[in-house]
């Protein structure tokens, strides 16, 4: 089943309350803009991932709370936390 924009944030949310063990109120949307990505792994890749090379379209969206922003990346099939603590993860 295919994710709409609106689903990806509310993924990326619960993903980063979860993280944080913070509530969903407490972080703020900052921005979810329409991007073109480098690879099917959305330029996130996971440890030794494999995607394919093809520009991949979806939508880059920028998450704060504590005072710590974070970049979350989706498209419709997926969403990725990006160079959180170093390391991308596949939500």
């Amino acid at each position: 089943m295919a994710l709409s924009k609106d689903e990806a944030i509310r993924k990326a949310r619960q993903d980063l309350a979860h993280r944080l063990g913070i509530r969903e109120s407490d972080i703020e949307t900052r921005a979810v803009d329409d991007a073109d990505f480098p690879d099917t792994a959305l330029g996130a890749p996971v440890a030794d991932e494999m995607s394919g090379q093809m520009i991949t379209p979806g939508w880059r969206i920028g998450l704060r709370a504590n005072g710590q922003t974070c970049e979350y990346r989706a498209n419709q099939h997926q969403v990725r936390l990006y160079n959180y603590k170093g390391a991308s993860y596949r939500i």
